[in-house]
């Protein structure tokens, strides 16, 4: 599997693949703004560049899933509720979603959503794996969008959780790699 997977990754030294603007144009700039809108006016007092933040997660979070469906499919939702929350808006907005998912995104295929518990996940796989799939989600991070930043960590629960509970700074989250890498 890791071999698998280095073999689709772009060198490590490469400049990041996709902007937020990028990932912008993929889904559509009426959409996206219609996106930043909807969850600007729910009225929970984020500013509107914290919710362009969150919709940005949420494209890379389903860009990922498009382009490693192999290695990401069916794991444990990485990101917060909010950004679970933008990926329901935007599978109700079902004629564009299919378009993006099926025509826009690199893996052309639609992503379905499945809802189940942290509980009954870690039960499936067992604690060691639950683990090793919520790293999974980093190095194929860090080389499609680059490293991730201060804004970023609100949004991903396990890059949170090692740089605030385990004191890991943003590069030594940056430099971890696939399991068995050398």
């Amino acid at each position: 599997m890791t071999t698998h997977l280095q073999e689709q990754l772009p060198p490590a030294d490469q400049e990041p693949r996709i902007s937020p603007d990028d990932l912008v144009a993929l889904l559509g700039d009426r959409l996206h703004a219609e996106v930043v809108e909807h969850f600007v006016a729910l009225g929970d007092g984020a500013e509107p560049a914290y919710v362009e933040r969150q919709v940005t997660e949420c494209l890379r979070y389903l860009y990922l899933v498009s382009r490693h469906r192999e290695q990401l499919s069916g794991l444990f939702l990485p990101v917060e509720q909010d950004i679970d929350e933008i990926w329901h808006y935007l599978i109700l907005q079902t004629r564009e979603y299919r378009q993006f998912c099926e025509e826009r995104l690199p893996g052309r295929f639609f992503i379905e959503h499945r809802s189940i518990g942290y509980e009954d996940y870690q039960q499936e796989p067992g604690r060691e794996q639950a683990i090793e799939e919520a790293l999974r989600w980093i190095p194929l991070y860090v080389r499609e969008f680059g490293p991730f930043d201060e804004g970023a960590l609100p949004h991903w629960t396990i890059v949170r959780f090692l740089h605030d509970q385990l004191n890991m700074s943003l590069r030594d989250i940056a430099a971890l790699q696939p399991a068995g890498a050398p």
